[in-house]
């Protein structure tokens, strides 16, 4: 089962130390329920185990398409479904569990070292991704064999 992680949390590790499944987890984002409308907002450093230094999001994913296929050397992430719905499958080298994002008021933390995969993606889905660093192309696994070896070196 996937936890909640308790506002004010910061992660405990950094770079490429062994990391495992059980260390990317459901974030209960604030939900401000209101009659006109519900408000959710996300500070990092906060409510996200790190501080934001970039935000992207898909949008318009064919269906059939699949998103991710890489992980990250020192990369935090926050996903979120804002639109729809779809799967990610998160990979430590060791075992994979899928879930599904819906709600957007929840967020998956994907910490480095985890391959990533997405998939099952609504028509309308739109997913936003809250980045701890800027894009780095060296930061990236793409190839899943390299992958392997890097987490089996640890």
């Amino acid at each position: 089962m996937w936890a909640f992680l308790s506002e004010n949390l910061r992660i405990s590790h950094r770079g490429n130390l062994p990391v495992s499944l059980s260390d990317c987890q459901l974030i209960d984002l604030p939900k401000i329920v209101d009659a006109r409308g519900n408000l959710t907002f996300i500070e990092g450093g906060r409510h996200v185990p790190f501080d934001i230094k970039r935000v992207y999001y898909l949008y318009d994913v064919p269906g059939g398409a699949e998103r991710g296929g890489h992980a990250h050397k020192d990369l935090h992430q926050l996903i979120i479904a804002m639109s729809g719905s779809f799967d990610i499958v998160l990979d430590d080298g060791r075992q994979k569990k899928r879930m599904h994002l819906n709600r957007s008021y929840y967020g998956l933390y994907v910490c480095p070292m985890i391959w990533r995969e997405m998939d099952n993606f609504s028509s309308g889905a739109v997913c936003l991704v809250l980045a701890s660093n800027t894009y780095d192309e060296s930061d990236y696994y793409r190839d899943y064999g390299d992958f392997l070896k890097a987490v089996s070196s640890h």
